[in-house]
């Protein structure tokens, strides 16, 4: 009987998934999360915890670099 491992995008915790079983009483405690990327196409991503998504969805957001935020600093530091 084969198996499938469900696991963590963030932290790589894997869960083995029985044939048979049904995935909410498996899953219990896990996110999974669906994102559409277009017409039929949609990405599951599965999370052991909130901790978890919370880093995932950190990484996903776009950053502004420290060095341009730094240079805001400086200037209003100069004028005073």
């Amino acid at each position: 009987m084969e198996r499938k491992a469900v696991v963590c995008h963030s932290c790589d915790r894997e869960l083995e998934h029985k044939p048979g079983c049904a995935p909410c009483e498996e899953l219990t405690g896990w996110i999974t999360i669906s994102i559409w990327k277009g017409k039929e196409a949609v990405d599951h991503y599965n999370f052991c915890q909130f901790d978890c998504l919370q880093v995932w969805v950190e990484d996903q957001s776009p950053r502004i670099p420290n060095v341009f935020l730094n240079a805001f600093s400086e200037e209003t530091d100069g004028g005073q």
